[in-house]
């Protein structure tokens, strides 16, 4: 079941909590075992708040819109009483005293974490491995890559493994695990949910900040929708976020979708055009004005994630990685530093100045075509350790990412929906929409994804 149909089977008596936890518990038991995706058990926790929420639902308590669904949480945000090891060894002490907002929205919400799911090392690969708790895999085909680093969360809730899972995007976290496992996110825009971890020993660089953000996975993109309005709610704790409310004003109809074109210098494979393509007339068929027409500079934006985040990096943590991180994950630290061009302060400050250049750009296309449909990633899958094939295999990757990370640079909100398979394997597409239109991008994914169907089913019926 979906979150949204679990919801409503719990507010209306037709099933208990404790019968939907016991069901999620029973599934992880079955699949988690080939997969690796959820890596901190919390059933004894999740049954204890599973009847307590059938006793609130008893009491004739009001419920929130969550009630009693079963979701996971991703092992680098507090969690109470849990190590937010984000991955690393040597974080394995910082055992979380309070919740971050995201989990306490959640909880607010109703919904019961029955476990926590993998990342790779401080959460910065687009792959989903690390040397506490192993590699995690791609329910469709363990050969490709579940993506990175929100895997695990994509991986367990392609698999059946609750119907909601968090994750969080810095440079593509949340929507490269979906487009891998076939299922639906959404980046939100950044201050749209808010952020913090008590258990951090500073603050996060600024670039850090407004780069980042966190978000929920799911099979359906109604839950993707569901779970978002859930994780909305304002927090003190983080100064960033903007309270405001989940849909905006109404648009002009019909609305103008300009689909990308792939830029100069780079290739995208046959497979992942055919997807783009046939996003493209499911959004016709559904009513959207669909454009082939020049898109702001991506290229750019893209080169500029690497002049600032890493540059941040190498400065304010390069300490923590050379001391806590694996060689595999040091020699990939390098590749990021290579490819940043910011080298002093005066590049590092003309590159943030530049960034405010191209979200203007962006938001005045947007004016005129309310959506961008975009790839996700030029080719239609990755092996698990692509980023670690030599010299140059990092630059490789993020080129193949240039819709996916470029975005980050901007803070646009960015929806990802499957549109089918390709070999047996997931693909997907991108869907942008202007700053706090989360609304605008997951309705267009949504009629992309009543053409298609919810892809996480065809998996299902390999089972059968």
């Amino acid at each position: 079941m979906s979150a949204s149909e679990q919801a409503q089977a719990i507010r209306c008596g037709e099933i208990g909590t404790v019968e939907a936890v016991e069901s999620a518990i029973g599934r992880l038991d079955a699949m988690n075992g080939a997969l690796n995706a959820v890596v901190v058990d919390l059933r004894e926790e999740a049954l204890a708040a599973a009847r307590e929420a059938d006793a609130a639902r008893a009491r004739g308590d009001e419920l929130g819109p969550l009630h009693g669904v079963p979701v996971t949480i991703k092992i680098n945000v507090d969690f109470t009483g849990q190590a937010n090891s984000n991955g690393v060894p040597g974080l394995l002490g910082l055992v979380a005293r309070d919740d971050s907002p995201i989990v306490r929205n959640w909880r607010r919400a109703g919904a019961i974490a029955i476990g926590q799911t993998n990342t790779p090392e401080f959460s910065m690969r687009v792959m989903t491995e690390n040397p506490i708790y192993g590699r995690t895999l791609n329910p469709w085909d363990p050969s490709i890559t579940c993506g990175g680093s929100s895997g695990g969360a994509a991986s367990s809730v392609a698999a059946g493994i609750g119907a909601l899972a968090h994750g969080n995007d810095i440079g593509g976290s949340l929507r490269s695990p979906a487009f891998a496992c076939g299922v639906s996110t959404i980046k939100p825009t950044t201050g749209r949910v808010p952020a913090y971890n008590g258990t951090a020993t500073s603050e996060r660089p600024m670039l850090a900040q407004i780069t980042s953000s966190q978000g929920p996975i799911a099979r359906e993109v109604r839950d993707v929708r569901l779970g978002l309005q859930a994780m909305i709610a304002r927090d003190p704790r983080d100064p960033w976020h903007v309270p405001l409310p989940f849909d905006g004003p109404a648009l002009e109809g019909p609305l103008k979708v300009a689909v990308a074109e792939v830029p100069e210098g780079f290739s995208a494979h046959p497979a992942v055009l055919a997807a783009v393509e046939d996003a493209a007339r499911m959004l016709a068929d559904a009513g959207y004005v669909v454009e082939r027409v020049k898109t702001p500079d991506i290229v750019r934006p893209l080169e500029l994630w690497f002049d600032l985040i890493p540059a941040e990096m190498r400065e304010l943590q390069l300490g923590a990685y050379r001391s806590m991180a694996t060689p595999e994950m040091n020699r990939i630290v390098d590749q990021y530093f290579e490819m940043c061009h910011a080298r002093d302060l005066k590049s590092f400050m003309a590159a943030s100045a530049e960034r405010t250049g191209h979200i203007r750009n962006w938001m005045l296309f947007l004016e005129r075509y309310p959506l961008v449909l975009t790839p996700l990633c030029l080719e239609p899958s990755l092996a698990p350790d692509a980023d670690l094939q030599g010299p140059g295999a990092v630059e490789r990757v993020f080129r193949s990412f240039l819709f996916q990370t470029g975005l980050n640079t901007l803070a646009l909100p960015c929806a990802v929906v499957p549109t089918g398979l390709h070999e047996g394997r997931p693909i997907g597409v991108q869907l942008v929409a202007s700053r706090f239109r989360e609304d605008v991008a997951l309705a267009a994914a949504e009629a992309i994804e009543d053409r298609a169907g919810v892809l996480a089913r065809r998996l299902w019926d390999r089972e059968a």
